[in-house]
């Protein structure tokens, strides 16, 4: 089994490209800064910037309605794979193939409208699922109704 699940800022808005032909579909990429769970007395909190990648309506969805700093929960599976870069070296990527995005933060919890300075929050700390209360998530103002559902 090949399952992954990810929640954490985003370290500057996604990069999202569509390919050519008949049916273009977007790709989207983009990098999480992920809290480590555990830190040392008296350190910094360590985070780890996992790439992530994602296709479709999903792309198209993280495109559209996120940010820089936003907060995100994202569900999928590791990937592996190389290439020959233009100097002829071999190089080899690990990438998240995201299958499933949710918003992990209201739009008030995030002070400066998500953008953070340097690009990425360093002092967050983890905080618990707004659904644990009401087991509804809040949506960023505005969005509600343009929300894709299948």
């Amino acid at each position: 089994m090949n399952k992954v699940m990810l929640m954490g800022r985003l370290t500057r808005d996604p990069e999202v490209r569509y390919t050519q032909g008949e049916s273009s579909m977007a790709i989207a990429r983009f990098t999480m800064a992920v809290d480590r769970r555990f830190k040392r007395a008296g350190e910094t909190q360590e985070a780890d910037f996992i790439g992530c990648v994602a296709f479709g309506k999903q792309a198209e969805f993280v495109e559209k309605y996120f940010k820089q700093g936003m907060k995100m929960l994202a569900v999928g599976r590791i990937q592996t794979g190389s290439y020959t870069n233009k100097d002829g070296q071999k190089v080899y990527t690990t990438d998240v193939v995201v299958e499933e995005i949710e918003f992990a933060e209201s739009k008030g919890n995030n002070s400066d409208g998500g953008h953070q300075q340097g690009g990425y929050q360093r002092d967050f700390k983890p905080e618990p699922s707004s659904a644990m209360g009401d087991g509804f998530m809040n949506i960023p103002d505005g969005i509600d109704e343009e929300l894709p559902f299948n």
